[in-house]
């Protein structure tokens, strides 16, 4: 029997096949695209302080229930995060962040007409706030996979798109606001946005044939020759009638490449199932979304680490402006303090991706080193006078922040952590467990000033939660070694009392028969 061979095509997912993990390549694209996306998700988060106070006015509402707006918003980014797993998984990383490029827009656009803070709550938390997860951790997670040895720093600089943003957009939008008020400056940021769907179509897949991730590749030739010659021998022929498209037999369908075997029209033969006539070969299943990691104990501890830890990371950049302007400090300067935290975010990160990646390094511990003073920068904003101690505790905590925002999502695909391989569903999960402190950490801090008339209570409340992700990431590696060791034991203790090996179908009756021979010649003697 002949074989026919086509050559399945999906739109949208031509991806770039490397032997092995290529530390640059398309990935140089694919961190300028995560340096945008990171501009225009997180960088217009951190920014909308600038309209905090025009908020208050316009809508006559309180700090907590404007704080709820980006509490909101970060809560539904967070706890949509196993979504943008699924569908990216399924739909691919290209089609996601575009969608949710339109989604970030929309919700932009519609605030800017919104009549009261509800309608920000439904515009920018909820619709920008999808949009908001769908864009960033897509993203993320493919430039992850296009870098190995250079991961830690490539993935350190693009994130400082986030900070180039503040830096530039805080000023930007404060003195758009002066000429056109701030509901087209915020409808001018809206359609500013439109730029992340540019970014996502830059987001071409990447496969490691050594991997085994390929399910559609062009057919090698000789593995090719070697299996239709072996099913011309017994017979067989594959073939698909799903949308008349026949399947290819390029490696990923040859057996031995992947989980599903070929299946033959004719009755078992070579160890094969019989199957319909109709019938289309199962294809490898790929789980959408891996839990597994909920059971290492490394993994729960970083998690709780993230979810203290975000109580600080958007708390400050909200409240610096109106803690500047409770001090006395005109609008431009405040604008210029945010600046300043945002160009020492900068280096901040650069300088964590430049330790990261020197070898051989814990990098776990140097996370650890700058959680615990990023904790003493949130403490010592209560403490500062005047513009210039606004400025020094504002350039030292954007710098520390900059070594833990930069480098925490990335150090999942760390072996002490999850590793690369679970790192897309690890990521989702570990979001999805952020968005509890997301959701809780602005409106804390809004309850705290309005409660003690006091912008420090905010950062104090910050501090606390910094102090206690600490705690828990200094647990992260203890867990890991501690689980290491389990299972070698089991591991040795299952090779010690294993089974026997297996042995052929022949050599059980000829040996058997040389038993009873030698049996009987005793006897006989």
């Amino acid at each position: 029997s002949t074989m026919t061979v086509k050559a399945v095509k999906m739109p949208c997912t031509s991806a770039n096949v490397y032997t092995k993990v290529p530390d640059g390549g398309w990935g140089w694209t694919v961190a300028f695209a995560f340096f945008v996306v990171e501009a225009l998700t997180y960088g217009i988060i951190k920014s909308f302080g600038v309209f905090f106070n025009d908020l208050m006015e316009s809508f006559d509402e309180t700090n907590s229930r404007i704080s709820w707006i980006i509490s909101i918003c970060v809560f539904v980014q967070t706890f949509t995060a196993p979504l943008s797993t699924v569908l990216s998984n399924r739909f691919g990383h290209r089609l996601v962040v575009m969608a949710g490029g339109l989604l970030v827009s929309t919700g932009m656009v519609i605030a800017s007409f919104a009549r009261s803070v509800v309608d920000m709550y439904i515009t920018i938390g909820i619709v920008s706030g999808l949009g908001y997860c769908l864009s960033f951790l897509p993203t993320v997670t493919i430039l992850s996979q296009y870098f190995d040895k250079r991961r830690s720093l490539v993935t350190a600089v693009a994130s400082t798109g986030e900070c180039f943003a503040v830096f530039s957009f805080a000023p930007a939008i404060t003195a758009l606001k002066e000429q056109i008020g701030w509901r087209y400056s915020m409808l001018s940021v809206g359609v500013l946005q439109l730029g992340i769907a540019v970014c996502g179509s830059l987001l071409r897949p990447i496969v490691i044939r050594e991997q085994e991730e390929v399910k559609a590749q062009p057919p090698e030739e000789s593995t090719e020759t070697k299996y239709m010659l072996e099913n011309e021998q017994t017979c067989t022929s594959i073939e698909s009638i799903d949308s008349g498209v026949d399947i290819t037999t390029s490696p990923s369908n040859v057996p031995g490449k992947t989980k599903a075997e070929p299946k033959s029209e004719e009755p078992k033969q070579h160890g094969q199932n019989p199957v319909d006539n109709n019938s289309t070969p199962p294809e490898p299943k790929t789980k959408l979304l891996d839990f597994s990691v909920m059971r290492d104990y490394s993994f729960i501890c970083y998690a709780f680490f993230g979810l203290f830890a975000t109580l600080g990371f958007f708390a400050p950049s909200l409240y610096i402006i109106p803690l500047s302007r409770s001090l006395g400090i005109g609008k431009d300067h405040s604008a210029y303090i945010l600046s300043a935290m945002a160009i020492a975010e900068v280096f901040g990160r650069i300088f964590a991706g430049w330790v990261l990646n020197k070898k051989p390094i814990r990098k776990i511990y140097i996370e650890l080193i700058c959680v615990v003073l990023l904790s003493v920068a949130l403490v010592a904003f209560p403490f500062a006078s005047g513009f210039w101690g606004l400025m020094i505790c504002s350039v030292y905590f954007g710098f520390m922040l900059g070594t833990v925002a930069g480098t925490h999502i990335p150090l999942l695909a760390e072996d002490d952590v999850v590793g690369i391989e679970r790192m897309s569903s690890a990521a989702g999960v570990y979001v999805f467990i952020q968005s509890l402190a997301g959701l809780a950490g602005p409106p804390l801090a809004g309850v705290l000033v309005d409660t003690t008339k006091n912008y420090s209570s905010a950062f104090y409340s910050c501090a606390a939660g910094m102090v206690l992700g600490a705690m828990f990431l200094a647990l992260v590696r203890p867990c890991k070694t501690g689980l290491c060791q389990q299972q070698q034991q089991q591991q040795v203790e299952e090779s010690t009392a294993g089974p026997p090996p297996e042995l052929p179908d022949d050599f059980i009756d000829m040996d058997i028969g040389k038993a009873e021979n030698s049996g009987k010649g005793s006897d006989s003697v």
